[in-house]
């Protein structure tokens, strides 16, 4: 397993394992503490995993948490998915940047999302199933959901929305979130 760091997005990681494959079919490891640490980052604070399934079509996102942030670890475990990532960190260098990636369960390839980046995909598949490792409990009062559609982001979603969130419809835009930010501040 290798760690690649995402040149867009200041913080984000492609890891992306060896495969083993033979008659049986394939084996490779998803997780690697090691490699993990050898990118920064702390292995042991991840602390919760979960998984999302999608049918062709669906988009979920554009999501981040408010306080702390979030970091976490996505990984297309089965399926195809175009995944989004937005730089919403104030003090990055690669502020407002978008970085665009395809994941799939023929790669394992997993993506680290650093806090304070915003987060959505898209399922290129019937059936997706997507795996996430974050670094921090769920707390619903800390969900923040910025529009997909925004036109200042203009992300090049790959097919017709088929379904989302009713959350992720009402989003508000960049331009709101930022303001709302500042305003907060």
């Amino acid at each position: 397993m290798k760690a690649t760091e995402v040149p867009e997005i200041t913080g984000a990681f492609l890891f992306e394992p060896t495969p083993h494959t033979d008659e049986r079919g394939s084996f490779c490891r998803t997780f690697d503490a090691d490699v993990v640490r050898s990118a920064g980052l702390d292995p042991d604070a991840f602390v919760q995993d979960s998984l999302s399934r999608s049918v062709r079509g669906v988009l979920r996102g554009l999501h981040l948490r408010s306080g702390a942030g979030e970091a976490k670890l996505v990984r297309c475990s089965y399926g195809r998915i175009f995944d989004v990532v937005v730089d919403l960190r104030a003090d990055s260098p690669t502020y407002l940047n978008r970085a665009f990636f395809e994941l799939s369960d023929a790669t394992q390839t997993t993506l680290y999302v650093p806090a304070g980046c915003a987060h959505g995909f898209q399922a290129l598949t019937d059936p997706a199933d997507v795996s996430y490792r974050i670094d921090r409990r769920h707390d619903p009062a800390e969900d923040v959901t910025i529009a997909f559609d925004d036109p200042d982001l203009a992300v090049p979603w790959p097919l017709p929305v088929s379904g989302t969130s009713a959350r992720d419809r009402g989003a508000p835009g960049l331009a709101a979130f930022l303001k709302t930010r500042e305003e907060g501040r």
